[in-house]
């Protein structure tokens, strides 16, 4: 096996425990129908590392097994961290980044919660947006304040910042962040 390839395998999985450990630190945020899952915020990292995106989908995965929701959430929560983390890798903007996980929970998990709620019935429509609702402002939370914090940081991070393509690291939020006059 190449080295590249063992990194990246490497940092997949270092993705994927973070994921799950966070998410299960913390069960009375992560797994409730108003969410603030901190680990939400490591779903910008396809931004830097497309390597990132099969971690995000197995640590989403292996947390979700402990969420009430049972095997419905480890499916389409996976599958919605799964998509989120594809579209951030392809975002040109890094401050666009946070977008595509908040939309794809906003949607996919507002909808998972309400068919759980009410199945596809009379208020189905009421209940995906109020869950949608609810699931997209943590998301937000988790993923404008921290994952963009995150993007800001990890290009300071020497081991972090010679891992970074070239390409993305030129696209890199908060050049001028933490000090005047200083850049990456």
């Amino acid at each position: 096996m190449k080295k590249s390839a063992v990194r990246s395998l490497c940092f997949g999985a270092m993705v994927a425990a973070v994921y799950a450990a966070l998410t299960m630190a913390l069960p009375m945020l992560s797994y409730s129908a108003v969410q603030i899952r901190f680990s939400e915020a490591l779903t910008v990292l396809p931004f830097f590392f497309p390597e990132a995106i099969p971690g995000l989908f197995l640590g989403c995965a292996i947390a979700n097994l402990l969420s009430a929701y049972g095997m419905v959430d480890v499916v389409f929560g996976s599958l919605a961290t799964l998509l989120a983390a594809l579209w951030t890798s392809k975002m040109k903007n890094p401050w666009l980044a946070p977008l595509p996980p908040v939309l794809c929970n906003l949607v996919i998990i507002g909808g998972e919660i309400a068919w759980l709620e009410v199945g596809f019935g009379e208020g189905f429509l009421t209940a995906w947006a109020l869950n949608g609702l609810t699931v997209g402002l943590g998301e937000l939370a988790a993923c404008y304040i921290l994952g963009m914090l995150l993007l800001m940081a990890l290009p300071r991070i020497p081991f972090f910042r010679k891992l970074i393509p070239a390409s993305r690291l030129a696209l890199a939020p908060g050049k001028r962040w933490f000090g005047a006059g200083e850049t990456l």
